[in-house]
């Protein structure tokens, strides 16, 4: 029998494999969807949708009498931020926009709703002194989205860092 047995080899690494797949763990049938009960989810939502970020001690506070109200479990820090991420944030009418912020969103036609994240992104990257003011005053959640956004110019990405810093986001 050889050192290098290829044919040995290659059958321990189909039995070491075959192992392995029949005893890992499959993955959650609901992943990627939230677990938050629906009453839940919506009284965070409102909770993220005023113009300024409020702390998430304050959220968790604020969230505390309602979930033992209603019998459910608060949610931990983490899930508070993984919402922050994925919670849909304000959406605007095109026609709504000024001129300035119409013009930064180049690339969509006349009519429709835009959310939020994108305004901010496309008003910053794109946009004139004006359309970026726009971007500046809107609400914190629009901001914190369009931050992990990808495709920033490394300029636009530090005005937005600038805003970010001036409004605690």
């Amino acid at each position: 029998m050889s050192l290098f047995n290829l044919e040995s080899s290659l059958e321990d690494a189909r039995r070491r494999f075959d192992e392995r797949t029949e005893s890992s763990r499959r993955g959650r049938s609901d992943r990627g969807v939230s677990r938050l009960p629906g009453p839940l989810s919506e009284q965070l939502r409102k909770l993220l949708l005023s113009q300024e970020r409020p702390p998430v001690r304050e959220i968790l506070a604020s969230l505390e009498p309602f979930c033992r109200r209603e019998g459910y479990r608060p949610p931990s820090r983490a899930t508070i931020y993984r919402v922050m991420e994925r919670s849909p944030g304000h959406s605007y009418e095109m026609g709504d926009l000024p001129p300035e912020v119409q013009r930064a969103l180049y690339n969509l036609g006349d009519e429709g709703r835009i959310p939020g994240h994108q305004v901010a992104f496309y008003c910053l990257n794109h946009g004139c002194a004006r359309a970026s003011s726009f971007a500046a005053g809107m609400p914190w959640l629009d901001l914190y989205q369009a931050a992990r956004t990808r495709g920033w110019r490394q300029r636009s990405r530090g005005l937005l860092g600038a805003i970010l810093a001036v409004r605690r986001i």
